[in-house]
This record gives structure tokens, C-alpha cells and sequence, in this order.
């Protein structure tokens, strides 16, 4: 039951992912072809700044999902709904603190941002675009933990699909009709209110939660821990946003539009991000369920699965990336002439500090599955520490691509920080594995790269073009992955196989 789960959360994650990464690439196109690539650096900078609230989600989601697997595992009523109540507790002071922070950020972002736009234009869009965030934040967010943490997690997957789409075809619709942004943007966060709403009925039909519960508040007590834990990750997706903001304002050299162009190929790659994560989704709530259990063989040898599948993934998905991310630049924002779409450096920099981060996936799960937040949290905060850092520093000599390098100088810090600190405090195992890996995986991008050199581009000026060339770059990354796994890893490659061949037939067996 828990092996179909998991597979049912990660395929559900992973449409996720792919409806995602197609809205992803058909709504910034269409607001930068309708309202400029100005306007969009603006809505995006805008985003990013009130994403910042949003690390107590993560943070403190992590920590509670970790104290619900063991009520969940043992049919605890009563200690699972004590839980709850402490978590609803906490976010919904969340949810009040952060219409604080948006009434503010209203007030100074306008400040912040060109000259090109008065005051009511961009405080006007922060409070819009803050809307769907408070919802969710009061609303839904303590059921998005709850279901989570019971290896339900297709469920919050299926309401974010429909989400996305409705909030695709409001974006053509309005754009067709001629509507100003505001009005596009308000009508899109509402969109984004109905997703808490319907969890909420969910919720309410499928557990028995006892709404008198007195509130458990010693059970979430490493809240804070897990919000210093996640500070790394929104500084690392944030702080690049951010820096280009801040330093387009008082420098002449930094024009906003650089914002623009950093979220377009930042969505490209993230896209590609969410699709090698979506594998965790189905993976983090059992392996929380083995720990409570104490089912450490079985725990190590599903890990070393996990882990190879991951790096296999990772490797494949991001060697493509590199390899076509310029081409499709080409293609994508061909026509816009506002702003200078094509970046190869800073898009090679930006796909490998995403990998590096993609690459911590498996180990990351492993933490935060066991509750080692408090133990893990000083790194957490040096990596915040080396972004800001290294990307205040470098943005002044390399502009947009100094930036990236110090996403990818703390990312690789901390993923590094994550397999030493598994392999001796929870897993017990050599760091040895994972640099074998990591040296296969670069064995890989080299060999799939030099091959590649040597394939025409199909004349990449078109869409049919490009996806020809993506179509023979993917199969030429796939079929090295493979032969290089044949070579030094044949038995975890049998192994995966195996796991993945019998998954597919028990699914058939059982639908027939």
C-alpha cells in the first residue's frame, strides 16, 4: 500500500510538473509580448518579494509533516488532531503577520522599482497579487500538511493542476480582451483562492478531526528550527530576483528589464527543477513511515535505490537543459527586441547551480523525513549567508551572471553539508557512493555533450526545429546515461529496472 501511494503521489507530482512547466512557458511569453518585458520584471519582482513570508510554509510544513507520521501510522485520532489544531494556530498568526508585511511592501516596493511606473501602479498590484497568498495561508495551508504527511499528496497535485490551467486560460482571455494588468492579475489570484476552499471540503469529508482538540504545541516545538532550515531555500530561489532589483535602481549599468530576462530562463530551469523533485513527492512521507517504524535495513536499501534513480534523472534532465536551453531562447522570445534574450553563459551557470541543487533532493528527503531540523540548521543558514554574499558582490563586476554564480557556490555548499551530515548521523553509509555518482554524472554531461557536437541542429529557428533537435539531443543523453550505468553501476541499473518493471505489471494485473 505504501509503494502505490508513493507511486501515485510522484505520477501525480510529476503531471504536476508538466502542466506547470507548458503554463509556464505560455503565460510569461504572453504578458511579455502584451505589457513588455518591464512590466513583467515588475509582476515577477513583486512575486518574489512577497515569496519571502512564504518560508515559514515551507519550514514549518516540514517540521509537522515529520511530527504527524507517527499518529498517522498508528490511527492516532486524538494526538493527530491536537497536532492540527497547534498547526492551524500557528498559521493563521502566519496569515495576519503577512497582510503586515504586504501593507508594507506596498508602501516601499514602489520606491524600489523604476521610475517608469507611479506609485498606485505598483502598490496596487502588491496587494493583488498578496491575495491568493493570505487565502492559502489561512485557509489551506495546515490541510496541505495534513494530507501530505498521510501519502495523499496527489490530492493537493490534482487541485494545483486545475489551478494552473484556469489560471492560463483567464490569462488569454483577459489578454484577448484588452484588460490592464491589474485586472488580469486580480482576476488570476482569485482563481488561486478556490484551491484552499476546495482542500478544506476534502478534508472535512475524509478525516474525523476533533475541532476541541487542546492544541499540541510541544509536537510542532522544532517550528523554528525548520524555519531557519528553509530560509536557504527561498534565499536561493529569492535572493537573485532580489539583488537584480535593488541594484537595477541604483546602478545605470542594471537596467529592470534584467529581472525579466533572469525569471524567463529561471522558469525554463525550474520547470526542469520541479520535474527532477517531483520524485521526492511520492518518496519523503514513506520514508517518514519506515523511520517511525524503525525500519532501517529496509530504509537503506530503498534510499540507495532512491538515490540512484535521482542522480539518473537529475543527469538526464538537466545535460538536456544545457544543451537546449539557448536554442530555445532563440525560439521562444523571438521578435521581443526590449530586452537581450539570449544569455548562453549565464544559462549554462544558472542550469548547473539547479542541478547541484536537484542533486541534494534524495538527502534533503532523508533530514527532513527523520525531523533533524535543529541538527542541520547552521547550514541551512551559511548557505543563506554565501548567496547574498557572493551574489551582492559579483552583481556589481558580472551583472546578471555574477548572481548565478553565487546561487551555485551555495547550493554547492549546501548539498555537500547534506550527504556528510546523512551519512553520519542517519544512514551510516560512505560518502564514497555519492562521489562515485557525481563523477558518473559528470562522465555523462562530457560524453553527451561531445556527441551532440556532432548532430545537425535541424534549423532550431522554429518550434518543429527545435523540437526535432530536443527530440535527438534527449535520446543521445539517455542512451550514454544508460550505457555509462551498464558499465559502473549495472546492479543498482538491474535493480531499478526491476522496482520500475514490476510496478508497471502489477499495475496492468490489476487493471485487468
Amino acid at each position: 500500500m505504501r509503494g502505490k501511494k508513493a507511486l501515485l503521489n510522484s505520477a501525480a507530482s510529476l503531471m504536476l510538473e508538466f502542466v506547470t512547466v507548458i503554463c509556464g512557458f505560455i503565460v510569461p511569453r504572453l504578458i511579455i509580448g502584451t505589457y513588455g518585458s518591464e512590466v513583467n520584471a515588475l509582476t515577477s519582482s513583486i512575486s518574489q518579494f512577497l515569496s519571502y513570508i512564504a518560508l515559514v510554509e515551507a519550514g514549518v510544513g516540514g517540521v509537522i509533516r515529520a511530527a504527524l507520521y507517527k499518529p498517522l501510522a498508528e490511527k492516532n485520532n486524538a494526538a493527530m488532531s491536537s497536532i492540527i489544531k497547534a498547526t492551524e494556530n500557528f498559521f493563521r498568526k502566519i496569515a495576519y503577520i503577512f497582510v503586515g508585511y504586504m501593507v508594507v511592501l506596498a508602501a516601499i516596493f514602489p520606491v524600489l522599482v523604476n521610475k517608469n511606473f507611479d506609485w498606485a501602479f505598483t502598490a496596487s498590484l502588491v496587494i493583488i497579487i498578496g491575495l491568493s497568498t493570505f487565502a492559502q495561508y489561512y485557509f489551506g495551508m495546515t490541510y496541505t500538511v495534513l494530507v501530505q504527511a498521510d501519502q495523499r499528496r496527489y490530492v493537493t497535485s490534482f487541485l494545483h493542476i486545475g489551478t494552473i490551467t484556469l489560471n492560463a486560460i483567464m490569462v488569454v482571455i483577459f489578454i484577448k480582451l484588452g484588460a490592464s494588468i491589474q485586472i488580469l492579475k486580480l482576476a488570476t489570484s482569485l482563481i488561486y483562492v478556490l484551491r484552499p476552499l476546495a482542500l478544506n471540503v476534502y478534508v472535512k469529508k475524509k478525516y474525523n478531526i476533533d475541532r476541541k482538540a487542546k492544541p499540541d504545541n510541544e509536537a510542532v516545538a522544532q517550528r523554528w528550527d525548520g524555519l531557519g532550515h528553509h530560509i536557504a531555500y527561498f534565499v536561493n530561489l529569492n535572493t537573485d530576483v532580489v539583488i537584480l532589483t535593488i541594484f537595477s535602481k541604483i546602478s545605470s549599468s542594471l537596467a529592470l528589464a534584467e529581472v525579466s530576462v533572469y525569471t524567463v530562463y529561471y522558469s525554463v530551469v525550474n520547470g526542469i527543477m520541479k520535474v527532477a523533485s517531483s520524485l521526492s513527492a511520492g518518496v519523503e512521507a514513506a520514508l517518514g513511515d519506515m523511520i517511525a517504524k524503525k525500519e532501517y535495513e529496509n530504509l537503506n536499501r530503498k534510499f540507495n535505490l532512491y538515490e540512484f534513480v535521482s542522480f539518473n534523472l537529475v543527469t538526464v534532465l538537466f545535460s538536456c537543459a544545457g544543451l537546449l536551453i539557448v536554442p530555445f531562447m532563440s525560439v521562444y522570445m523571438k521578435g521581443i527586441t526590449d530586452a537581450n534574450y539570449i544569455r548562453p553563459l549565464f544559462g549554462y551557470i544558472l542550469v548547473l547551480a539547479n542541478a547541484m541543487y536537484s542533486i541534494r533532493i534524495p538527502y534533503h528527503s532523508v533530514v527532513y523525513a527523520a525531523g533533524h531540523y535543529k541538527q542541520t540548521r547552521n547550514g541551512a543558514f551559511a548557505e543563506a549567508g554565501i548567496n547574498i554574499a557572493v551574489s551582492a558582490i559579483l552583481v556589481y563586476f558580472y551583472g546578471i551572471v555574477g548572481v548565478a554564480v553565487g546561487t551555485l557556490v551555495a547550493m554547492t555548499f549546501r548539498t555537500v553539508q547534506y550527504v556528510f551530515y546523512l551519512s553520519k548521523n542517519i544512514l551510516n553509509r560512505s560518502v564514497k557512493f555519492f562521489f562515485k555518482r557525481m563523477a558518473i554524472s559528470i562522465l555523462t554531461v562530457v560524453v553527451s555533450a561531445a556527441v551532440v557536437h556532432f548532430i545537425p541542429s535541424f534549423g532550431t529557428k522554429s518550434y518543429f526545429g527545435w523540437v526535432l533537435y530536443a527530440c535527438a539531443v534527449g535520446i543521445i543523453v539517455l542512451t550514454v546515461t544508460c550505457g555509462i550505468d551498464l558499465i559502473f553501476c549495472r546492479k543498482d541499473f538491474i535493480g531499478a529496472v526491476k522496482v520500475i518493471k514490476n510496478a508497471i505489471f502489477a499495475k496492468i494485473k490489476k487493471k485487468k
